[in-house]
């Protein structure tokens, strides 16, 4: 290297030393009133002593990151914590700007196991047949509004993601590889089902990641169908700056009258939906099946190969379905109306 020459640091090394300042915040410093407790507590979709699953809104960030500390994390181990000393901590990540089921573990036993249940990882197998039968059967499914629609109607996506640096030094972008080898490369699988027709340029799109990686969803949907997600600016810019809002529809097609579910007055119901001329991410998660972590969590604490009477006749497997956010709800409504 030359003198004077400059070289560019990702923000996360640059900051680790400030990043340090925050790491007590969520415990030490938030103090939600009591309607903010409410607030979060009516996300709560699911409790028992070992997890916690909520329907997290959008644009709500999950992990603390400067300068944010009104993150899900954050608030979850200020308000969630019930009868329990310490609150709840997150197994797993949903982007800032999409919505959906979001799953914490409230002991540190549920938390390792759950921490192990979304490791990319091939992990060991246990001796417990009932629990690596519920552990394969493990799944998320997402509902996407993308534009435009992919050429098969399914199938499934193989194209690993390699992180970059923008110019700016700063800016994280994560890619399709290359597959050169000039940068590192994690493999990423997403199967896709196309839910049904094109619809003034957009469709609805079922995803369901077999791997987790960052972004991944937002980047397959983007580079590898061509099919940017409605409202990802960060993939979708060059499809995004065309965007025209949908039409809205007064008129029922089948049946010559009023739309029922018409577009309700007011600027704030209609932000953010296909209505809106800067939609929000139309990305959410809508179902998730997971083991039954307080049914297994005593068997595989003691290494045990078979359930207590007491146990064995919960289910093994839990399914939870969201509902989608509002900004989501108006543009399917919407679409459905044009629907003959």
């Amino acid at each position: 290297m030359e003198v004077g020459a400059r070289v560019w640091v990702p923000v996360s090394i640059a900051e680790t030393r400030v990043s340090k300042r925050f790491d007590c915040i969520p415990s030490g410093t938030l103090h939600p009133n009591a309607d903010e407790i409410d607030y979060l507590r009516r996300l709560v979709k699911y409790k028992d002593y070992a997890i916690l699953v909520l329907n997290k809104p959008p644009k709500l960030p999950v992990k603390v990151c400067l300068p944010v500390h009104n993150s899900m994390d954050a608030l979850a181990a200020a308000a969630l914590s019930y009868d329990y000393d310490e609150g709840p901590k997150l197994v797993h990540r949903l982007d800032r700007e999409s919505s959906g089921l979001l799953l914490m573990g409230r002991t540190k036993e549920s938390i390792n196991h759950l921490h192990w249940l979304f490791n990319d990882i091939n992990p060991a197998k246990s001796s417990c047949k009932a629990w690596n039968d519920a552990c394969d059967a493990k799944f998320q499914r997402y509902w996407a509004l993308v534009i435009g629609t992919p050429k098969e109607n399914e199938g499934l996506i193989r194209s690993p993601l390699s992180k970059i640096l923008l110019h700016d030094g700063k800016t994280e972008r994560v890619i399709l590889a290359q597959n050169v080898g000039l940068e590192p490369s994690q493999e990423a699988v997403t199967e896709y089902r196309v839910l049904g027709p094109m619809i003034n340029g957009c469709s609805w799109v079922e995803l369901r990641p077999l791997t987790s990686r960052k972004h991944q969803l937002r980047v397959h949907c983007a580079e590898a169908l061509g099919t940017p997600i409605v409202g990802d600016y960060k993939y979708g810019w060059f499809v995004h700056r065309k965007w025209k809002q949908m039409p809205r529809v007064d008129i029922e097609q089948r049946t010559g009258k009023p739309y029922k579910l018409r577009r309700p007055e007011g600027l704030d119901v209609q932000k953010g939906s296909v209505l809106s001329k800067v939609p929000l991410l139309h990305l959410h998660c809508r179902e998730l099946v997971l083991p039954n972590i307080a049914k297994f969590l005593p068997l595989l604490s003691n290494n045990a190969e078979t359930l207590s009477p007491g146990l064995s006749g919960k289910p093994d497997l839990l399914r939870f379905v969201a509902s989608m956010p509002k900004h989501m709800k108006i543009s399917w409504n919407l679409m459905s109306s044009y629907l003959v």
